[in-house]
């Protein structure tokens, strides 16, 4: 048996990002996973300012990670539907917080890689190997390997996905949903600039999201009906181009080379509890909200963020006032936004009148409404009190992120 302060299940971003922060605190640390990144994955993740200097933090930023990424410069909603009541166009301009960029676009594999290998300079154990079985004690959690490793540490945090096994073994339960759509990923090459503008068109089967890349490169989320999307899939580069191109209303010029692509079914998720048995929930163990607002990466990285920080300098780092402080404060942050979330999802999908008018009600309030707008802006990048410290901008103002 090997003990450890603390076990981190699942090699995604918010379980390396977890790892490196407690092992920064001087942890021993036990990563309990397989793999650590899926190469032909093709999404990229746009982390927003609080994420980013969280990087920094980790001494990841700006580096060669910056070379690799995007500013987002810009992020603009466009009323598509063809509805009656149609919203004007929005676009939130960083500038009216004082910030140059909301934050930078990531290609997701490029992240993960680079997480992965600071994790291994700040000492972090790998076990190369899922976890199989896991025990909750009084004073202590055990995890099982597949190939027959024994860990045991005095918390785990489980950021091994909406499936966790580790979730089931702490004895919370989840509220699970589904939606009518599915939403195609990948990137294309524009003739067009983009201005490091990230647009997301509402349409009736849901948001088509480009979002910039360095370049005349966009990244593409296209949440379409389950058959939709399926037929897109199975389009060759040249078609598919065109129905991007159709898709943008050419804003972006001539539509070419189509990149890698895969389908991924929209789901919701929620946790009843964030933290039961000294077990923490990170990532989309905890919860699952559609690509939206840029929110699903960035809460998940909050939620490391704020588990690292509760522990930081703590003899039992899964004392039971831990817990229960670090399920109170990811509810406030994660519930309303998961909330918010789905209702403008579901207003898409739904062809109700009523949603579709109090949608674009809202939307014009935001457009026409500065303060409204800017409050807007800064909760969509996080909480306005309470980030860990780890994701806090200096105390002498806003970080210039963007040369």
């Amino acid at each position: 048996m090997s003990e450890f302060d603390a076990i981190v299940t699942g090699a995604g971003p918010a379980g390396l990002s977890a790892a490196c922060l407690l092992a920064l605190d001087g942890r021993r640390v036990a990563l309990v996973a397989k793999d650590h990144a899926d190469a032909t994955d093709p999404r990229t993740v746009a982390l927003m300012l609080p994420s980013i200097r969280l990087l920094m933090h980790l001494g990841l930023w700006p580096g060669q990670l910056k070379e690799a990424t995007q500013p987002l410069r810009k992020l603009r909603l466009i009323d598509d539907t063809g509805s009656l009541f149609k919203a004007p166009t929005i676009t939130f301009d960083p500038a009216e917080l004082g910030e140059e960029a909301f934050g930078w676009n990531f290609p997701l594999g490029i992240l993960i890689t680079a997480l992965f290998s600071r994790a291994q300079e700040l000492g972090v154990t790998f076990t190369g190997a899922d976890a199989a079985s896991v025990h909750t004690g009084a004073g202590s959690v055990s995890v099982t390997t597949t190939d027959g490793q024994r860990l045991t540490a005095r918390v785990a945090l489980a950021a091994d996905g909406r499936n966790s096994l580790l979730r089931e073994a702490a004895g919370i339960r989840t509220n699970r949903w589904s939606y009518d759509q599915t939403a195609l990923a990948t990137s294309f090459t524009h003739s067009g600039p983009h201005d490091g503008i990230s647009t997301e068109h509402h349409k009736t089967a849901g948001p088509f999201t480009t979002v910039p890349m360095p370049g005349n490169r966009s990244a593409l989320v296209w949440m379409e009906r389950p058959a939709r999307a399926a037929e897109l899939m199975e389009l060759s580069g040249r078609e598919l181009a065109a129905e991007i191109q159709i898709g943008a209303h050419g804003a972006l010029g001539l539509v070419s080379d189509i990149g890698a692509r895969r389908l991924f079914p929209m789901q919701g998720l929620v946790a009843r509890d964030f933290a039961r048995n000294r077990i923490m929930l990170i990532g989309e163990a905890a919860h699952v909200v559609p690509p939206i607002g840029a929110q699903g990466l960035n809460m998940s990285l909050r939620d490391a963020a704020e588990a690292a920080g509760l522990m930081e300098g703590e003899d039992d780092p899964g004392a039971p006032a831990i817990l229960a402080d670090y399920d109170a404060m990811r509810r406030r942050d994660v519930q309303p936004r998961q909330q918010v979330i789905d209702l403008m999802n579901r207003s898409l999908l739904s062809g109700f009148m009523a949603l579709e008018t109090g949608r674009a009600m809202g939307l014009t309030l935001l457009s026409q409404f500065g303060p409204l707008r800017r409050a807007a802006m800064q909760y969509g990048l996080a909480p306005s009190s309470n980030l860990p410290r780890a994701m806090r901008a200096a105390p002498s103002g806003p970080a210039r992120l963007a040369n």
